[in-house]
């Protein structure tokens, strides 16, 4: 093959992925009530140990997961299948570290999936202890209360607000449990400590869990909205929605980081902010 002397795709393109990672790095930063979830992968990104395995499920969880962590040459990453199972980002994680004892392994997980069947796995984890090693192994629950996913679906696909009834879950202290089977528990609910958290189950040496008390009201905005989807949303929203002042605040907000990017690379000498 030949270079091409012609760079200019190239260079679009290039200055479109450097765009959307100022976009993803300016929605990390939106203030949310108390935690926004984009911000604690965005502080797990920077901190991944080389060789890491890293887990998730379906859920809003997976969007985060796939936008905001920048994987290195050498990391291996596994996501729930094509049906958007629920349930297997936890022991996609314990049978990673059957696997590899020795490299460090982290899942990310909904709230809702983890009381389904996350914390009975970590009893798993405590029966084969001795097998699993003391590299990191660390299972970060997002504590929403909601079954977010399907939530943002009904508001998106359906035109429905949320329903209580069938999408709020209990809150349960998932870092206490993780203590009582001998484990590191970490809770977090503020941005100022979400790197020191992730530090500290990162250094725990062993099983750990981060419970992080994340804001349900942070949508997860695709990168490209269709005029359906921002019509049911809307309509969702004005048949009494219990969030529908944050969601419109803090969906408007993260959308437009989106224009004022585009504009920062147009406008400014090389792109830069």
């Amino acid at each position: 093959m030949r270079r091409k002397e012609d760079r200019s795709w190239r260079k679009k393109i290039e200055g479109e992925v450097a765009e959307w990672w100022r976009v993803l790095d300016d929605r990390a930063h939106d203030k949310a009530d108390p935690l926004n979830p984009e911000l604690v992968v965005h502080e797990l990104s920077e901190r991944l140990p080389d060789d890491t395995i890293v887990t998730t499920d379906a859920g809003t969880a997976a969007n985060w997961w796939a936008r905001h962590l920048r994987l290195r040459e050498g990391m291996m990453a596994s996501l729930a299948g094509n049906l958007a199972t629920m349930g297997p980002g936890t022991p996609y994680a314990i049978s990673a570290r059957f696997s590899y004892p020795d490299r460090p392994v982290i899942a990310l997980i909904g709230d809702g999936v983890f009381q389904m069947n996350g914390m009975a796995e970590l009893i798993t984890v405590k029966r084969y202890r001795d097998r699993i090693g003391d590299a990191p192994l660390v299972f970060c629950v997002f504590n929403n209360q909601d079954l977010n996913q399907v939530t943002w679906e009904q508001r998106a696909m359906a035109g429905d607000p949320k329903f209580e009834g069938t999408q709020r879950i209990p809150d349960v202290p998932y870092a206490e449990f993780a203590k009582l089977l001998g484990f590191t528990g970490v809770r977090c609910d503020s941005p100022k400590r979400i790197g020191a958290a992730w530090d500290e189950v990162l250094s725990a040496g062993g099983p750990a869990v981060l419970e992080v008390v994340v804001d349900p009201e942070i949508p997860p905005v695709p990168p490209h909205f269709m005029k359906m989807q921002a019509k049911k949303a809307a309509q969702a929203l004005r048949k009494g929605d219990p969030e529908a002042v944050g969601i419109a605040v803090k969906g408007t907000k993260q959308k437009g980081h989106e224009f004022t990017e585009s504009i920062r690379r147009h406008l400014l000498p090389g792109g830069v902010r």
